[in-house]
């Protein structure tokens, strides 16, 4: 070995070390690894930012954007609701939720596509008197799987891409993983939700309690144009309500209470609906049943607003504003274009008269302000937020969503436009057509992720420059001569693997892409076997909660133990190997 290897050997050493120890953030970690290798003569110093220039990078900002957009539109939110079914047993239900978030992390980014499942499977499971801790681990493997169907699905993916467009000049296409991710995915659809939820432990559920906490506030909404609930007895709109873990409190007309049976009294067009519930499910209430926020200024008036909304929770504090008068006194309607939605005081929700009700200091409030104004209402109200804000869907704009973002996909799979410049294309029309906010564009960019992948692809370029992918292809081709090449491919897919489990996925596939090209040249065999093997590799990172986002996202949710993953994890990665292996040699030959 040369002194540069033994250097670039010995840095990587010192990094994956620090990731796996996880005392500093990862980005912070990559970044002084790139600076280090530029001192140490690793990474010439006009590349050393190269990296963040580098297509994958650009296309995996673009894509947590678009997912973003699709997120807000409610589409996919409906979509889940549909199919989760508490009634069902679980294999079923997880054939059904799990299939959809494996569908979906193939579009849109794996992470977004469980934040939005997460929610629906926590609340199927409690209405179905079981805990979640049994299909919060599969769903989050099933999203994981998804991902590999596609180009756009995992970053992996697209980072062995760009890797194959710099050694052959043409990068993979965005249908070309789906033979060998789509039947990865499906063998371990089939194994997670028939055996797989089986051999997970069974405790309490702690999220259960969490739910208890969630404060849950008597709110208004408005039967407006085009409104499911238009002539809707109230029986029929409590059973509605149920279902997204409301309660209707009562049905006015003008000011007035409707009184009478639940099956005689029917909802018109105007009528308020008083509703006992939480923020986000009175959200998925309003969605659901084509509903209106009430827009501050006349009770049974829809709110009408192109910008995007945003409910926020609040405590009033002695210096506020609101204190000793009412939201009707201070105009929020008029000149902010905010609503009182709810008031809890000393632990009781407020149930009547909300926009005349003359706030005290220590009131809870639920506001409902323009996103763009939300940090200058609370700071003109002199008011303290409480948690993260429930951004408001903008389910009209749904099916503008939707389809532009499957022209894109179409245009890239027919080749007439790249992948970054599709998704470009994409995130312009989201901001033009009011989906999201220009501001909302760098908020939903996972900045952290985006440093990572800039600053390893330079470091994971040196393993060329300097040799080491060359050096550690000869080892792998000198321990595996004499054997047939499908057992130096499974042996770089099991390495991969394992890397994984214990360190950013991204960062491995980085780090392995050159050793399998070098690996490639150095037997005279097909890079693009390799380079698929890689990205399957790095995708499935099964064992621990470190491995990938969405593993670490359902350990609090699930009460699950570092040595839970494993249970499931184990076989999962062997159903893995023994799919994607035959299938690698079936597609793309040696």
């Amino acid at each position: 070995m040369t002194q540069d290897q033994i250097t670039l050997f010995g840095l990587f050493a010192v990094l994956i070390a620090a990731l796996i120890w996880g005392r500093w953030r990862h980005d912070i970690v990559a970044f002084a690894g790139l600076i280090a290798g530029v001192l140490l003569g690793l990474v010439s110093a006009d590349q050393a930012f190269s990296g963040f220039a580098h297509p994958a990078v650009i296309t995996v900002a673009l894509v947590l954007v678009v997912s973003a957009g699709l997120m807000r539109t409610g589409a996919v939110h409906l979509l889940g609701r549909y199919l989760a079914r508490p009634e069902a047993p679980v294999p079923l239900h997880l054939l059904r939720l799990g299939g959809v978030g494996a569908a979906l992390s193939a579009v849109m980014n794996n992470v977004t596509a469980l934040a939005l499942l997460m929610p629906l499977d926590m609340q199927t499971a409690r209405k179905a008197g079981r805990s979640a801790a049994l299909t919060l681990m599969p769903l989050a493997f099933l999203t994981i799987l998804g991902g590999m169907v596609t180009l756009i699905g995992t970053p992996p993916n697209l980072i062995v891409s760009g890797f194959r467009a710099e050694a052959t000049g043409k990068p993979f296409g965005m249908f070309d993983f789906t033979p060998v991710g789509g039947a990865v995915a499906l063998a371990g659809l089939a194994f997670v939700a028939l055996i797989g939820w089986r051999l997970l432990p069974r405790r309490p559920d702690l999220d259960e309690g969490a739910e208890k906490q969630m404060r849950e506030y008597v709110a208004e909404l408005v039967v407006g144009e085009g409104s499911r609930a238009a002539g809707m007895t109230r029986a029929e709109i409590e059973a509605a309500a149920e279902k997204a873990n409301a309660g209707v409190v009562a049905v006015t007309r003008r000011g007035r209470r409707l009184y009478g049976r639940p099956e005689e009294v029917t909802a018109d067009l105007g009528d308020i609906l008083l509703l006992h519930a939480a923020p986000a499910a009175l959200e998925e209430l309003r969605v659901e049943m084509g509903l209106s926020y009430p827009d501050g200024r006349d009770a049974d008036a829809p709110l009408i607003t192109r910008e995007g909304q945003t409910m926020i929770e609040t405590v009033a504090t002695k210096q506020s504003r609101l204190i000793g008068r009412t939201a009707r006194q201070l105009r929020l309607g008029q000149d902010y274009d905010s609503v009182l939605l709810g008031i809890i005081r000393q632990g009781r929700t407020v149930r009547a008269h909300l926009r005349d009700t003359r706030i005290q200091p220590g009131d809870i409030l639920l506001l409902l302000v323009p996103e763009a104004r939300a940090e200058q209402v609370v700071e003109w109200l002199h008011v303290m937020p409480l948690n993260g804000a429930e951004p408001v869907v903008k389910e009209s704009r749904a099916t503008f969503a939707i389809g532009l973002f499957a022209l894109a996909l179409i245009a890239v799979s027919f080749g007439w436009i790249s992948m970054p410049i599709a998704l470009g294309v994409v995130l312009v029309g989201y901001v033009l057509g009011h989906v999201l906010t220009a501001e909302e564009i760098y908020d939903h960019v996972d900045w952290p992720v985006i440093v990572l992948l800039g600053a390893m692809i330079p470091l994971g370029l040196a393993m060329e420059t300097t040799g080491a992918s060359d050096l550690v292809a000869g080892w792998l081709a000198r321990a595996t001569q004499g054997l047939p090449p499908w057992v130096a491919v499974t042996l770089l897919l099991v390495a991969t693997m394992f890397i994984s489990d214990v360190l950013n996925n991204n960062a491995t596939a980085i780090l392995a892409a050159p050793v399998g090209l070098s690996l490639a040249e150095t037997t005279g065999t097909n890079p693009d076997t390799y380079l698929m093997a890689i990205a399957v590799g790095a995708s499935c990172a099964f064992l621990t909660p470190i491995g990938h986002q969405n593993n670490t996202i359902v350990m609090g949710p699930g009460g699950y133990r570092f040595s839970d993953y494993w249970r499931i994890g184990l076989p999962l990665e062997i159903i893995v190997t023994a799919v994607a292996v035959p299938m690698l040699l079936i597609t793309w030959p040696l």
